[in-house]
This record gives C-alpha cells, sequence and structure tokens, in this order.
C-alpha cells in the first residue's frame, strides 16, 4: 500500500543494527496499519534487525505486516508486492530517522540508572555481541537481558556466558522488565536499544528512557552515565 524509499540514507547507517528499531519506530507512527515496502536496504538482513523492525512497528503503530524489498520472503523485488505506479512512495530522510530516534528518549542529560536489552527476547547472536563488548570489564549499573529459557540452555557453560557473568550481567528469562516488577524500586532512567522498551517503559515502569546502541549502553553501563556515539545520527 506505500513504499518506503531509503535512498536518502547513508549506506553506513543502514548498516547499522540500531537503525533497525528506529526504522520499526518510524513505520508505526507514520503508517498505522498500513502495509509498507521498505526499498534500497543491504540484502543481507539478520533475523535480530527484522524482529527489531517489527517490534518497533507495531509499539508505535498498528503495522502487523512490512515488506523489505529483496530480503522478506514475499518480496524478492519491490514489483513482487506492489504496483509502482500507483502506491505512494515516501522517502525516509536523515531527519526523519534523527527525530524518530530523539522520541524513543524522554529524557535528556547522563543521569543513568539501569539498563535493559532484549525486547524482543535476546537471541544467541546478540548474547556473542554483547560478551564482545564487556570482555574483561564490569558493569558499574544494573544491567538486565531479557530472553528465553531456550537461549540461556544455548550460553550455558560457554565462554559468552562466563564473560557475562563475570561482567555482572542479570538474565531476566521468559518475561521482560516491562512487564515483571525486575528494574529497581527507586526509579530513575532506563537506557535500553529496543524501541519496544522506550515505547512502553515510561507507563510500565515508572522510569524514563534513554535510546542507544547497544554498544552505548555497554559503555554507559560501565561508566556508569550516558554515553551516546552520534557520528551515524548526523
Amino acid at each position: 500500500q506505500a513504499v518506503v524509499s531509503t535512498d536518502a540514507l547513508s549506506p553506513e547507517l543502514k548498516d547499522t543494527d540500531s537503525f533497525y528499531p528506529v526504522l520499526g519506530a518510524w513505520l508505526g507512527a507514520t503508517f498505522g496499519e498500513t502495509v509498507a515496502v521498505v526499498d534500497g536496504l543491504p540484502p543481507n538482513q539478520s533475523e535480530d534487525r527484522l524482529k527489531a523492525v517489527g517490534a518497533g512497528a507495531a509499539s508505535s503503530g498498528a503495522i502487523g505486516l512490512f515488506h523489505i524489498a529483496g530480503v522478506t520472503p514475499e518480496a524478492p523485488t519491490l514489483e513482487a508486492v506492489c504496483d509502482t505506479e500507483s502506491v505512494e512512495t515516501v522517502p525516509l530522510t536523515p531527519e526523519a530517522v534523527r527525530q524518530t530516534r530523539d522520541h524513543l528518549s524522554t529524557v535528556s542529560g547522563e543521569q543513568i540508572n539501569a539498563v535493559a536489552v532484549g525486547s524482543p527476547h535476546f537471541s544467541r547472536a546478540e548474547f556473542a555481541t554483547l560478551a564482545a563488548l564487556a570482555r574483561g570489564r564490569t558493569f558499574d549499573i544494573p544491567f538486565f537481558a531479557c530472553t528465553g529459557r531456550d537461549v540461556l540452555d544455548l550460553l550455558s557453560g560457554t565462554e559468552d556466558r562466563a564473560i557475562l557473568d563475570a561482567a555482572g550481567l542479570t538474565f531476566v528469562a521468559d518475561t521482560c522488565v516491562v512487564v515483571a516488577p525486575i528494574l529497581p524500586e527507586a526509579g530513575g532512567v532506563l537506557m535500553t536499544n529496543s524501541a519496544k522498551f522506550a515505547h512502553y517503559g515510561p507507563a510500565n515502569t515508572g522510569f524514563d528512557v534513554v535510546y542507544g546502541s547497544l554498544s552505548d549502553c555497554v559503555e554507559s553501563a560501565m561508566t556508569g552515565r550516558v554515553v551516546r556515539d552520534e557520528t551515524l545520527w548526523q
């Protein structure tokens, strides 16, 4: 029912994991229930990126289906899912991306009291990335990773699990910090790389939220203050 052009965005941004939750949040806020096909993204997309788009789109809007041309199964080409002559093409601009990303945060400044990732639940691949970022380091504030018991089984006995235990990560199985009373009762500011956590967190937990990449979340948890790399968002 609509085509989204990403031609105005840099290849570097489109190949960054933290872009995809923002893309989802923009899709939901822009299109509501409309089924859109996103064109111009890299062809080799991970399941984690696709689930981040879906979670963001269903949180900020009511999107039950989206296509990414050349990626999702029904959309090997743009023309396979729409009549490009008759549907509207909406450009996704760098300004819109920045505004959407900024809207995912409810506060600014350096205060941070906890970090939570894993909405949707963290995958084994995401834990590998987190372990690489946390190797030999210790979190200065509570850091929660929500996942499924099947992924915890895969992590059991691995070097990644040992690294994350040493760093002080709290594993949350089969639920998340938005629907279970897991976060510190004192409240404060929660940092996350999840558009879904950012959307539902303030109302459900009483915490303000700050959105950042997974790397931003790790660096912030290590220092006890918000640290964000703004390079690709300029």
